[in-house]
């Protein structure tokens, strides 16, 4: 991967993970070393953490879909070597958040995925992702809460 073109995501928007149960097998060891890596690597790029928590999902059956996925976080790296965290010196103290929830992101078990960040003048400082923990099974409710609510923004 040392010569791969870098590429400026960490999973294309159309990438949709599953167990690809028709799927050319993968040697389980190599897949989870690989995994493992970008785990520890986690601990300073925050940023590649959805996706490979995504490629972790598959250790015990890894298929080569799995593992273009895991090649691709790698040429994001190498496009990024340089990039990590910004903090100017400044007097601006306003505090802004950010949130965004996919819908029924996660195909296997229909659950969503919700994010905040949080940031001082320009400085991130906090973030958060979870994956709601029970399915929904009406969307009735959240209608007539966005109804209710107009243009403002539904938080769940």
């Amino acid at each position: 991967m040392s010569n791969a073109k870098a590429i400026g995501t960490t999973m294309s928007s159309s990438t949709s993970l599953d167990k690809d149960e028709q799927g050319i097998p993968l040697d389980e060891t190599k897949y989870r070393g690989m995994i493992g890596s970008l785990l520890y690597l986690t601990a300073s790029r925050q940023n590649i953490m959805f996706s490979v928590c995504k490629c972790a999902r598959f250790q015990s059956a890894p298929k080569e879909s799995h593992l273009t996925v895991v090649k691709r976080i790698n040429r994001y790296l190498i496009g990024t070597v340089s990039h990590g965290l910004w903090y100017p010196r400044s007097n601006n103290f306003k505090l802004e958040g950010f949130s965004d929830a996919d819908l029924v992101g996660d195909k296997e078990d229909r659950k969503n995925t919700s994010g905040t960040c949080q940031l001082l003048g320009k400085a991130l400082i906090s973030w958060n992702t979870k994956k709601q923990g029970s399915v929904a099974l009406s969307t009735l409710i959240l209608l007539w809460m966005s109804h209710q609510l107009g243009d403002h923004e539904l938080i769940i």
